[in-house]
C-alpha cells in the first residue's frame, strides 16, 4: 500500500500498517523520505514525516528497506539513459515504454547540445531531489540558464537534461472558490514476486501553481486521491480488504511505499 508515516507504528520492533480492517504487518517498504526524516529518533527529532522506531526493527532485521538509508544508486538520474541497455542486457528484452530522451552533460556531444538548447530543456543536477536543482529552460531567464550554463561547465558529471515533458491536466479546487486545470502526474506501484502484482491505486501528483509543471511536495506541489474505476457489481468493503490482503500480504508479507506527499487541493 501507498502510506505516509503517520500511517505506520512500530511496536516490538515490527513494523505494522494502520488500516480500515486492525493492523497488518509489514516487511518491506520502498521510502519516498530522505535519510534524515525516515525516523525521529535516530535521526532528526523534529521530523513529523518519518516513523519513530523504524531504525530500530530494521536493525533487528524484522523490516527491510528496499532503498536503505545511505544508499542512492537507483536515484542517481545519471543511470536513466542506461536503463534500456540494462534491461536488454540483464533480461534480454526491449522496454516496451521509451525512456524521456536524457542528454548525460558529461559527454561532450550532449553538452555541447544542451548549453546551445538551454531555453528548450529540463537541466537537473544529479545529486538532487525533490525539485531542487533544477531549471526548467523554457520558463527561465537569460540569468538562469547563464548561472547554469556556468554550473555545467564547471561539474558536467553533475548534470542531466531532457526535453520538457507537457503533463496531463485535471480539475484543481483552488483558492478564490472555482476549478482550474492543473499539471498532474500518476505513478502506479507494481510488485515483481512469483507474478507481477498491480498495486491497487497509485500516487497522483498535482502542481498546484498555475501554469508549472513541477509536481513535487517541496516545490509547492501536492496531491490527489487516486480512484481505479471497476466495471460491473462493486465489491463490499470487506471484499476489497480481503482481496488485497491476498494479494498484497500473501503468508503474511506486507510491502508499503513510504511517501511524504502533503495532501494537495480536490
Amino acid at each position: 500500500g501507498l502510506v505516509e508515516g503517520r500511517d505506520l507504528l512500530v511496536d516490538n520492533n515490527f513494523v505494522y500498517m494502520r488500516t480500515t480492517g486492525g493492523l497488518r504487518r509489514v516487511d518491506v517498504i520502498y521510502r519516498r523520505i530522505d535519510d534524515d526524516f525516515i525516523d525521529p529518533l535516530t535521526f532528526r527529532p523534529d521530523s513529523v514525516l518519518g516513523v519513530p522506531g523504524l531504525m530500530n526493527a530494521y536493525r533487528c532485521g524484522n523490516v527491510a528497506l528496499a532503498n536503505a538509508c545511505g544508499t542512492g544508486v537507483a536515484d542517481d538520474k545519471a543511470v536513466y539513459p542506461y536503463v534500456p541497455r540494462m534491461i536488454k542486457f540483464y533480461l534480454g528484452q526491449e522496454p516496451i515504454l521509451p525512456n524521456v530522451k536524457t542528454y548525460l552533460c558529461a559527454e561532450p556531444h550532449d553538452r555541447a547540445y544542451v548549453l546551445e538548447n538551454l531555453d528548450k530543456l529540463v537541466v537537473k543536477a544529479t545529486n538532487e531531489s525533490g525539485g531542487y536543482g533544477m531549471l526548467m529552460g523554457h520558463q527561465s531567464t537569460k540569468a538562469e540558464r547563464d548561472e547554469f550554463a556556468a554550473l555545467i561547465k564547471a561539474d558536467p558529471r553533475n548534470f542531466i537534461a531532457q526535453p520538457v515533458v507537457q503533463l496531463s491536466q485535471c480539475p484543481s479546487y483552488v483558492d478564490g472558490g472555482r476549478f482550474e486545470g492543473r499539471r498532474v502526474d500518476l505513478r502506479p506501484y507494481i510488485l515483481y514476486g512469483e507474478k507481477p502484482i498491480v498495486m491497487p491505486g497509485g500516487l497522483t501528483r498535482v502542481a498546484l501553481r498555475k501554469g508549472s509543471l513541477v509536481v513535487n511536495s517541496s516545490q509547492g506541489g501536492g496531491s490527489k486521491d487516486t480512484w481505479v474505476l471497476e466495471e460491473g457489481e462493486v465489491p463490499t468493503p470487506q471484499q476489497v480488504n480481503g482481496s488485497r490482503a491476498g494479494e498484497t500480504y500473501a503468508n503474511g508479507n506486507g510491502v508499503a511505499a513510504l511517501a511524504a506527499v502533503p495532501a494537495g487541493t480536490g
